[in-house]
């Protein structure tokens, strides 16, 4: 991996830190003013604190448990993927654990530019048969 490569990941690990705090204001270090993130269910935010605001509501807390990053460095940016899993609670105070996420992030001179979240937890609220081990 590049330096460039390398950098830009270390700006996607730093940003997904500070948003499972979860910090938006951290998170914002890490992120370009034109920065777009394209939520679950094609929410679409400006900034890190939208889908701070969204995941507040959605659930009672959420962490991530990162598997791996697959990075891809290009000529003029650098797509890192995060994949894993979330856990935490739901409203109701029900733990939940294993739902699969992916992450994509789009990355320029080490700022995020773009970002687009799937989770299961969609699936999990209309079906919670789903969510089963």
């Amino acid at each position: 991996m590049n330096d460039r490569a390398q950098r830009d990941l270390q700006a996607v690990k730093d940003y997904l830190d500070a948003s499972m705090m979860p910090d938006p204001v951290r998170a914002a270090q890490y992120v370009n003013a034109a920065f777009v993130c394209r939520f679950t269910g094609n929410r679409v935010f400006d900034t890190p604190s939208g889908p701070t605001g969204f995941n507040a509501a959605r659930y009672k807390w959420v962490k991530k448990r990162i598997e791996r990053y697959d990075v891809m460095p290009g000529e003029n940016e650098t797509i890192v993927y995060s994949l894993g899993y979330l856990y935490g609670e739901w409203p109701d105070g029900q733990a939940f654990d294993n739902n699969r996420y992916v992450d994509r992030f789009v990355v320029r001179d080490g700022l995020i530019v773009e970002t687009d979240v799937w989770n299961d937890s969609a699936e999990w609220i209309l079906d919670p048969s789903c969510a089963r081990q």
